[in-house]
């Protein structure tokens, strides 16, 4: 069964800035250039990023996420009817014993959402200029608009019933992704934290906490993230990436994906699942086994919080693991998450990022074989 992906080596998306673009926002931020000159900045960065992994051997192209702040926030502030609110402060953990203090911003609804011109066309255009691979866009889930604040984060007078809200949210989707379809793209990724979070018994009661049923929330998320892909070619490969959290090589949340997985699996029409599994805070492989033939999973079976390089036959037993639950041909491989979920970056050296990369294309291609994964 061949997966839908254009390669068995895949990757979340974001990479580490270069200085030039760093620079460049600084300058931007203090009003030493104009925009103009920040993009022209960011289109030279990202036309090398292209040829890099491309030289690496990438089938899926990302712009490397270079031209945003958070993931998610240089997303969703362009619709209409969204503002940022602070965040919620959250000690990140990490392998150096000491906790990272940062409150990702909180995302709250001040009117209707609405999708009110395309927010990743012009990237995408400029992105497929540049490659003959696949280009891949990621794009924040809709769910980030509702599980950092919840209920609290949408008043009564503008949406009286959530339904409401969860079709209005799901309407600007689908109005971003068909843009992004009609102009030829075909892989999107949606990048969700909140699934993840919910494996987490500390943000399962926080969620309660704000009013929410965490085991009823998943199918509600489903559902969400379905609707916003429901006018799509069939030919549109559907990818979701569910993230423990990510800044400056640090996370927020722990736990198996027992509590979402048969949900997940079984009621996302999704074709690849990036699920984070680089180390024992993600749980072990049997949520697997409720994977649906026709799906695919990508084993994040190799950091990008750290700098030291797997073994390759370390990353192969593991994924010989992974088979006791679910076929070898419903696998692929890569890095457990971005590289620089934030400007940020993580705590790595760029030649550590290519090592890593270099390294799921080889175990990619020594598994399962060097040709494409995709059907012709």
């Amino acid at each position: 069964m061949p997966t839908p992906l254009p390669s068995r080596a895949d990757h979340v998306g974001s990479f580490l800035r270069p200085r030039s673009v760093i620079e460049a926002r600084e300058h931007r931020g203090a009003g030493n250039i104009d925009y103009a000159e920040l993009h022209a900045t960011e289109d030279r960065a990202i036309a090398e990023l292209v040829a890099w992994q491309e030289g690496l051997g990438l089938k899926a192209i990302t712009d490397g996420e270079f031209r945003r702040y958070f993931f998610h926030t240089d997303f969703l502030l362009q619709l209409d009817g969204v503002e940022e609110h602070g965040g919620i402060a959250k000690a990140f953990k990490n392998d150096s014993g000491v906790d990272v203090h940062f409150a990702p911003p909180k995302m709250v609804v001040s009117g209707k959402v609405r999708h009110v011109k395309p927010i990743q066309l012009a990237d995408y255009h400029y992105l497929a200029g540049l490659t003959r691979e696949t280009p891949k866009v990621a794009i924040p889930s809709p769910t980030m608009l509702h599980f950092r604040a919840g209920r609290q984060g949408i008043p009564e007078e503008v949406y009286p019933t959530m339904d409401e809200f969860y079709a209005d949210v799901a309407a600007a989707y689908r109005a971003e992704v068909d843009s992004l379809a009609q102009a030829g793209c075909r892989y999107i990724q949606m990048d969700d934290t909140n699934l993840a979070y919910l494996c987490d018994d500390t943000h399962r009661a926080d969620a309660q906490a704000r009013g929410m049923d965490p085991d009823d929330t998943p199918r509600q998320y489903a559902r969400l993230i379905n609707e916003s892909f429901a006018s799509a070619p069939a030919d549109l490969i559907k990818a979701i990436h569910l993230c423990r959290g990510n800044f400056r090589s640090s996370w927020a949340a722990e736990g198996g994906y027992e509590p979402v997985a048969e949900i997940m699996f079984n009621e996302l029409e999704i074709d690849a699942f990036f699920l984070e599994y680089d180390d024992p805070r993600s749980g072990d492989f049997a949520p697997l086994r409720f994977l649906p033939k026709g799906k695919t999973v990508v084993l994040g079976l190799v950091t990008t919080k750290l700098g030291e390089i797997e073994s390759k036959d370390e990353i192969k037993r593991r994924i010989d693991e992974a088979t006791k639950f679910v076929a070898i041909d419903q696998l692929a491989l890569s890095p457990q998450c971005g590289f620089a979920s934030t400007v940020h970056g993580n705590d790595i050296t760029t030649e550590q990022q290519a090592e890593k990369i270099r390294l799921v294309v080889e175990v990619a291609e020594e598994v399962w074989g060097s040709v494409p994964a995709m059907a012709d």
